[in-house]
C-alpha cells in the first residue's frame, strides 16, 4: 500500500482524518482523501533521493536526486519521470552526498537554455564539490556540456548544505556547511565557519576555508567585484558563521535561509552582506541557554573518543555563546524549540534515537508564499521544510518583510522526512520532496525509521472556495 500519513492543518485550525491511503495499483494523480479545504496527492515517487524542486519556465518540475547522481523533469499533471542527465563522476552517499542544489538562468528557454547545479565527488579520497553549467536541449529533453564554474570546492560526508539560487542581481548564491566538523567521525577536524581565506589562497583558488559560508558567485563562477571585503580581501565568501544552511530562498531583493542547529537552535536567518551569523560559537540567540561551544577537535584524543554534544566531560575546551562578539553579528530572525539549561537530552522516550527527542526540526529548505497567494491566511508567509519533524512550518512576515510576526504554525504532520517545497506559480498547490530513507518524528511522537512515502514528491492543494480565492 502507498500511505500518505494524515495532516494537521493549524494554519485553518482543521483536523484533518485519522489517515488515508491509495492502493499500490492506483495510477499517480489519483485523489487521496484528506480534510478540505485541502487534498493530497503522491504525483510521483520511486525516485532517487529528490534534492531540488524548482518550477520552470516550460512549466514542468526540475529535480535533482541527489541519490540517483541525476536530473530530471517530472510533468506536473501526470507524474512522468524524463532524466536529463546522470553525472557519472558524483559520489552519493547518504546523508550529504550526491547531486544536491538546482537553478535555471534568469533567461532560460527565453535567451539561452542553461543550468546550474552542484554536485560532490572524490579524487584520490579526498572529496569535493563542483558547481557546474550544463545546456538543455528542449527537442531530446537532455542536457549536455558539463562545465565547472567553480571547482575544488570543500566536501564531505556531512553538513554539504549545496542550495543553489539566482538573487535578482543576477547573481549564484551556494550554501557550504561547516563539514560536519568537530562531531562523530570528523571529531577531530575544526570548525572552519569563522575562519576567511586570505589574499593568497584567493589568488590560488584554495578554497579550502569556504566551509560555514554563503557564497556569491557570477555565472561564470568568478568573483563579483562588489562582493564584500572581509579581513582586506575580497573572495567569493557573502556570509560566513553558518553550521548547515539547507534552505534559501529571495523575497524581493531579501535572501532567507533556514539553518540546522546542533541540539537545539535551528534558524531562519535575513542574509547580509559581509555579515556573522556566530557559528560555532553561538547558536540562535547569544543567551547561553542550553548551548556551549565544546572544541572537541582541541581536546585530546580519549575525549574526542567519549564526543557527546549535551554532556561536554571535563578537559574539553568550552566557551560560553556571550564571551564571542563581533561588530557584524546578526541575530537570527527566528530560533526554533529554544530551551532552558537543564534540558533532558537523553529522554528514555526515544531511546536509542535520543537526537529524535531534541527540540530541533532540521529544517531543510524554505520557499516564500506571496502576499497575493489565493490562501489568504498563508499571504506573505515562508514555508520551512523539516526532515525530523515531517512537517511543514509557515512563519507569517512583517509589512517590510524583515522581522517574524506572530506565531509559527505547523502543517501536514505525516511519517516522512520532507526534503524541499515549492509553491506553485497559481499559488494553489505546494509540490513537496521526500526522502527516501532516514529517522524522523512519528505521528505518534514516537522515533521512526521507515517513511510512508520514500523518494515521492507529493502535492498539496488548496479546494478552498472560489470566494475565498
Amino acid at each position: 500500500m502507498k500511505k500518505l500519513a494524515a495532516a494537521v492543518l493549524c494554519s485553518l485550525c482543521i483536523t484533518a482524518t485519522a489517515g488515508f491511503s491509495m492502493v499500490a495499483e492506483a495510477a499517480h494523480g489519483d485523489k487521496v482523501n484528506i480534510a478540505e479545504p485541502f487534498k493530497a496527492t503522491v504525483l510521483v515517487d520511486g525516485l532517487g533521493s529528490p534534492w531540488e524542486v524548482l518550477w520552470g519556465p516550460d512549466d514542468s518540475l526540475w529535480v535533482t536526486e541527489r541519490q540517483s547522481k541525476s536530473i530530471s523533469k517530472v510533468d506536473p499533471k501526470t507524474g512522468k519521470h524524463t532524466v536529463l542527465y546522470t553525472f557519472q563522476n558524483a559520489v552519493a552517499a547518504p546523508p550529504h552526498q550526491g547531486v544536491l542544489g538546482l537553478a535555471l538562468d534568469p533567461q532560460f528557454l527565453k535567451g539561452n537554455n542553461y543550468v546550474y547545479t552542484a554536485y560532490t565527488y572524490e579524487v584520490n579520497g579526498e572529496k569535493h564539490a563542483r558547481i557546474v553549467r550544463m545546456t538543455y536541449d528542449p527537442k531530446t529533453e537532455t542536457l549536455r556540456d558539463e562545465t565547472a564554474i567553480l571547482d575544488n570546492l570543500p566536501a564531505s560526508v556531512d553538513h554539504n548544505s549545496g542550495r543553489l539560487r539566482f538573487g535578482p542581481d543576477g547573481k549564484l548564491y551556494y550554501t557550504i556547511g561547516d563539514q560536519g566538523n568537530n562531531q562523530g567521525s570528523r571529531v577531530a577536524k575544526e570548525i572552519q565557519a569563522q575562519m576567511l581565506p586570505t589574499a593568497a589562497q584567493v589568488a590560488a583558488k584554495d578554497y579550502s576555508l569556504y566551509p560555514g559560508k554563503v557564497l556569491r558567485l557570477n555565472k561564470d563562477g568568478s568573483i563579483p567585484d562588489d562582493n564584500p571585503v572581509l579581513n582586506g580581501v575580497r573572495s567569493h565568501v557573502y556570509a560566513y558563521g553558518f553550521r548547515n544552511s539547507q534552505g534559501l530562498a529571495f523575497v524581493g531583493d531579501k535572501l532567507f535561509a533556514t539553518e540546522h542547529g546542533p541540539s537545539t537552535d535551528d534558524e531562519l536567518n535575513l542574509i547580509e552582506k559581509g555579515g556573522n551569523y556566530g557559528w560555532p560559537y553561538v547558536a540562535g540567540y547569544r543567551d547561553n541557554e542550553s548551548y556551549v561551544y565544546a572544541n572537541y577537535s582541541k581536546a585530546p584524543k580519549e575525549l574526542q573518543e567519549k564526543f557527546d554534544p549535551n554532556y561536554i566531560p571535563a578537559g574539553v575546551p568550552t566557551q560560553k555563546e556571550t564571551d564571542f562578539d563581533a561588530p557584524n553579528l546578526k541575530d537570527p530572525l527566528k530560533s526554533f524549540n529554544v530551551v532552558r539549561n537543564g534540558y533532558n537530552f537523553a529522554d528514555e522516550t526515544y531511546a536509542p534515537l535520543y537526537y529524535i527527542g531534541w527540540p530541533t526540526i532540521a529544517p531543510s529548505s524554505v520557499a516564500y508564499y506571496p502576499d497575493n497567494g489565493k490562501i489568504k491566511e498563508w499571504r506573505n508567509s515562508l514555508l520551512i521544510t523539516t526532515l525530523k519533524s515531517g512537517a511543514i512550518y509557515r512563519v507569517k512576515l512583517d509589512g517590510k518583510k524583515e522581522q517574524v510576526q506572530g506565531d509559527v504554525e505547523k502543517m501536514f504532520k505525516t511519517n516522512n522526512r520532507y526534503r524541499n517545497v515549492l509553491v506553485s506559480p497559481d499559488t494553489t498547490k505546494i509540490y513537496v520532496a521526500t526522502d527516501n530513507g532516514g529517522n524522523a518524528m512519528g505521528k505518534d511522537g514516537k522515533p521512526i525509521t521507515e517513511m510512508d512515502n520514500k523518494g515521492a514528491i507529493i502535492v498539496i492543494e488548496y479546494t478552498g472556495d472560489k470566494k475565498d480565492k
